[in-house]
């Protein structure tokens, strides 16, 4: 979930090629693309069709199709996909031919287990410094890593050249931190606190709250459990809704 897109500048006279100004939905399924071809070339395949590409990251073809024309790859008739190059090519427009050091704020349960994680090197992040406000969490090691003062954060943005923070923290504490982040520079976070974050124009927020991801998959179970339960016949059947207005099972199950 992105809070915040600033529009992409553009490009300089001399500098690499301007990135496309591509629709969010697309930046979204890149990294999906991405893994899939990963998968694909590990196992030794060289060309991939369209067809077998959205297979394997779980999208429609014609979807995928357009996506990657967005980059200018269109692929060759009869051959598909060159695995290696379109690698290439979402990377860069990713921005992973470098590797960016992450700060993660909050080194309790969850956040103690992002700083475990090991596949963030594999995607091009670096886990460069872990900071926490409790004094009973600093010196601790994780992974290689000690947990410094959330008050060291300036320090540590400079010594490691951190592009993006991570919030691990409870809600109360998320804005402060988001406060701290854009203070020394950082300009791009991930939010796993359960509330919205206020930061300038020019940050980028994505959000990760995985209660309301709940909260979907409840609402598809109870779509599918009052779809199930209409009438054989087929008729509408009126069901009593919360403040005593009445709906049938399928406005009920679709939200109108």
């Amino acid at each position: 979930m992105s809070q915040h897109r600033q529009p992409g500048a553009p490009g300089r006279a001399g500098a690499v090629p301007a990135l496309p100004d591509l629709p969010e939905a697309t930046v979204a399924r890149l990294p999906e693309y991405l893994r899939a071809l990963h998968n694909l070339a590990d196992a030794g395949h060289e060309t991939v069709s369209s067809e077998g590409l959205s297979a394997a990251a779980g999208v429609n073809s014609a979807k995928l199709r357009k996506d990657l024309s967005h980059l200018g790859s269109y692929g060759t008739r009869g051959v598909g996909y060159d695995v290696a190059l379109l690698i290439e090519q979402i990377e860069y427009v990713l921005g992973l031919t470098q590797r960016r050091a992450v700060a993660l704020v909050g080194v309790g349960n969850l956040g103690h287990a992002l700083a475990g994680y090991d596949g963030f090197a594999s995607r091009g992040f670096r886990i460069a410094a872990l900071l926490d406000a409790d004094p009973s969490r600093v010196g601790e090691e994780i992974n290689g890593l000690v947990v410094r003062h959330v008050d060291e954060l300036p320090a540590v943005a400079t010594e490691e050249s951190i592009a993006i923070g991570v919030i691990a923290t409870p809600a109360a504490a998320a804005q402060r931190v988001a406060d701290q982040l854009v203070s020394v520079g950082v300009t791009s976070i991930l939010n796993f606190a359960p509330c919205v974050l206020s930061v300038p124009e020019g940050v980028d927020v994505r959000k990760v709250d995985l209660a309301i991801e709940l909260q979907i998959l409840s609402f598809h179970e109870h779509r599918k459990a009052s779809l199930t339960a209409l009438p054989a016949t087929g008729g509408s059947a009126l069901t009593a809704l919360p403040g005593g207005l009445a709906a049938t099972d399928t406005q009920e199950a679709i939200g109108t």
